[in-house]
């Protein structure tokens, strides 16, 4: 087979459909020949070195999160004076895309917003979280394997991932039906779905509704339940956060499930369905389970990239970058940085600084939801292979071994399937003594 190379010089990284379903090549090939290097179509800064990208995400002085999720154009709404931005941006705020999200706030306020959400997310409560998550994977694996046949993201991954951050906040069981029939019952807008718009209208209001409802009503009667700790949680200072600003924090762990675990949970299922030998390692030794996910995050990172702004001038990878310079940190290159990993290129289930990857981020914005969404992953893992005896690829929907065809996510942010048809065999039901 010949391997092509992709030059960024010669390819659009944001329009190319190529690029957006295949994107290695042009990840080694920047890694070989530009860590850091300035596209020349819309003069982004694209970052794919492991070590350039840590620099980034360790100076949120200079490096700001306000355009996190938007695109790699950036019209400034204000004219450039001076060498720091930094307060002229947070009163422009409104102008950004997501702008109410805690993963587009920079210090102090993303500091503030998020002493909140890891009060809800505490090792405590993940491990009272665990059960659910276990009984929620058979509830809905009763369902598919039944039929020896399942579409694996909407029969099992879009509601699963909805309720186990349904269950970790607290919402009552006899609204999970709502939060599914909101969330999972179509195909949401997918950032960078191969488009080159700065803006993107949330679809979480409902959600800010609801949250703001409960947050209301357990100030007025506390009850002994995760929302009320919800309710009564303050920030650093001691203040009590308006209930908009504790329903968006709340709603953000939903948008982020949907946005990155579901695709996690694809990828790995994916790669165990189309490779029979690791399929049966892991099915006869538990225990690698984690590092094979955290494998599959090195080289598959469910959110290729996202963006920076600069807010002072800086230097990265020996470019000068003045003020006011958009940036986009490649996470599903860096895992491929081969001074960091050995044969980067090579999955090995069992490598040993798998879990250096930057997936999950570093630095102030690490995902707080990390260790939920390796729970998810990790369970439903074990439970499916506990309960069948194969998995397989549908061959009618995604075609034979030497030739698939998959219903990728058409974007440059983020890799997935948007849907990944599976065959399985249950593991028989031992007879019942009379």
């Amino acid at each position: 087979m010949t391997t092509v190379e992709i030059s960024p010089a010669d390819t659009d990284f944001f329009t190319d459909p190529e690029v957006a379903a295949k994107a290695e090549p042009y990840f080694d090939h920047m890694l070989a020949n530009h860590p850091v290097f300035q596209e020349p179509k819309y003069g982004v800064v694209i970052v794919t070195g492991y070590e350039e990208a840590l620099q980034v995400y360790h100076q949120p002085d200079v490096y700001s999160s306000i355009n996190r999720t938007g695109g790699p154009v950036v019209d400034l709404p204000f004219e450039i004076v001076g060498d720091d931005i930094s307060e002229i941006l947070e009163q422009h705020r409104s102008f950004f895309a997501q702008n109410d999200q805690i993963v587009t706030f920079d210090p102090p306020m993303h500091t503030d917003h998020r002493s909140i959400l890891m009060g809800l997310i505490t090792p405590k409560r993940l491990k009272e979280n665990e059960q659910f998550l276990k009984d929620t994977a058979d509830r809905y694996l009763d369902q598919i394997l039944a039929t020896g046949k399942s579409e694996f993201i909407w029969d099992y991954c879009k509601g699963y991932t909805i309720l186990a951050v349904a269950d970790l906040l607290g919402v009552p069981v006899e609204d999970h039906q709502m939060l599914l029939d909101l969330l999972a019952s179509e195909p949401g807008p997918v950032l960078g779905n191969l488009e080159l718009q700065a803006n993107h209208h949330s679809s979480l209001e409902r959600l800010y509704e609801y949250f703001v409802a409960r947050i209301e009503e357990r100030r007025l009667a506390p009850r002994d339940d995760v929302l009320t700790g919800m309710a009564l949680a303050t920030f650093p200072d001691g203040s009590l956060p308006e209930p908009i600003e504790v329903a968006r924090i709340a709603s953000n762990m939903f948008a982020a499930g949907q946005e990155t675990t579901v695709q996690l949970m694809g990828i790995t299922m994916q790669r165990i369905a189309d490779d029979a030998e690791l399929q049966e390692r892991l099915r006869q030794d538990f225990s690698l389970i984690p590092k094979f996910i955290e494998e599959t995050l090195r080289v598959e990172a469910p959110i290729k990239g996202s963006f920076r702004l600069t807010k002072r001038p800086t230097e990265l990878g020996g470019l000068d970058l003045p003020v006011g310079t958009v940036v986009m940190l490649l996470h599903g290159a860096s895992g491929r940085d081969g001074r960091v990993f050995e044969d980067p290129s090579r999955f090995d289930a069992e490598r040993p600084n798998a879990r250096q990857h930057l997936a999950f981020g570093r630095g102030i914005h690490t995902c707080p939801g990390a260790p939920l969404a390796r729970a998810e992953a990790v369970f439903t893992i074990q439970r499916i292979l506990e309960r069948t005896t194969s998995i397989s690829i549908d061959e009618w929907h995604h075609g034979p071994a030497d030739n698939r065809e998959w219903d990728l996510i058409r974007s440059y942010k983020f890799r997935g399937h948007t849907h990944l048809y599976l065959r399985h065999e249950a593991v028989e039901s031992a007879p019942v003594e009379a």
